[in-house]
């Protein structure tokens, strides 16, 4: 993929609020414009049906009225066991990420997020990776580095001007409530809760779904439904499955004096359809890292990611 956009240019001789502001102004336009420009066009179809070309049947249908392809690129994804190439195309409504199996070619375990429930959140660089920001919505969030500071800018505008335009057009207020990103295996070699088990290849890791702590399995024999994340109940902590069993009890308690009446569930024994206990493995223990398969998306060969000039990433006009 060419790159095909140029670096924001700066203005100068005036001062720095005005400037930051008609900067702002202009590039909020020239998305508007961008989409205007290339909706309902012979390039803009093409591309889309590129796109779904390289997911094959396995992605979902792209192609609809109004929705535009502003821009593609790679950008590392900080999985579960560690950080992996993914294959990202932002259109005017969606976010759409894949693993890559032949580069440009061939692209598998489609991921689509309407851009409405998006929200961006910049982080500091680590020893590991640079240029990192966290894509939060109310299902998942996780962390993606950029191959530059610059690449990482035009994303995260592009990206934050999309769902603005999104939210004037359904009317939906900012996505308040995120769903906490999973803690990287190597972050700990005990459990984050108890502190006392350490990890081996005997003794594995699992992750909370509510906190995101990489936990042991004494430590997380707890599931809990949480509709927004999933119809069946999910994985958590001994402290979080506290706090959600008693905010469920508040709120059953709020329903009416008949709630009030109902003798408090004790937590050792709740209700099977609503939260209870886990016993060894689970389905929702799979991170994307282990649905998309172990060797899916290495880097194309010879090639850095964080090379200097090197770009990755690509809007279109």
């Amino acid at each position: 993929m060419q790159c095909s956009w140029e670096e924001p240019s700066f203005c100068g001789g005036k001062k720095m609020e005005e400037a930051q502001r008609k900067k702002s102004d202009l590039k909020g336009g020239k998305i508007e414009k961008m989409v205007d420009h290339l909706v309902n066009t012979e390039i803009n179809s093409q591309r889309i049906a590129a796109v779904e070309n390289c997911f094959g049947a396995s992605g979902q249908p792209l192609a609809l009225p109004g929705r535009v392809l502003l821009g593609e690129g790679i950008l590392t994804k900080e999985c579960r066991k560690k950080a992996k190439p993914r294959i990202f195309f932002l259109f005017n409504d969606i976010l759409v990420y894949g693993s890559i199996v032949i580069n440009k070619r061939k692209y598998s375990s489609q991921h689509i997020i309407p851009l409405e429930e998006v929200t961006l959140e910049t982080l500091p660089n680590t020893w590991q990776a640079k240029n990192r920001w966290m894509i939060k919505t109310s299902k998942k969030s996780f962390v993606v580095s950029a191959a530059s500071v610059s690449e990482r800018e035009e994303w995260i505008r592009h990206i934050e001007e999309c769902v603005r335009r999104q939210l004037r057009a359904t009317g939906r207020p900012p996505t308040t409530e995120h769903a906490a990103p999973w803690i990287p295996d190597k972050a700990t070699d005990i459990c984050m809760r108890c502190t006392q088990t350490k990890f081996s290849a005997l003794t594995r890791r699992h992750h909370c779904r509510k906190c995101g702590f990489v936990v042991c399995g004494d430590c997380s024999r707890e599931r809990f439904l949480m509709p927004r994340l999933s119809s069946k109940p999910l994985r958590v902590c001994g402290l979080c499955y506290r706090e959600l069993a008693a905010e469920k009890r508040k709120e059953e308690g709020e329903a009416g004096e008949e709630g009030q009446r109902r003798p408090q569930r004790g937590l050792a024994h709740p209700p099977a359809t609503a939260y209870g206990a886990s016993s060894g493995e689970d389905e929702s223990d799979k991170s994307d890292e282990d649905k998309d398969g172990g060797s899916a998306g290495s880097w194309p060969t010879g090639l850095e990611f964080y090379a200097s000039g090197v770009k990755w990433s690509s809007f279109h006009s």
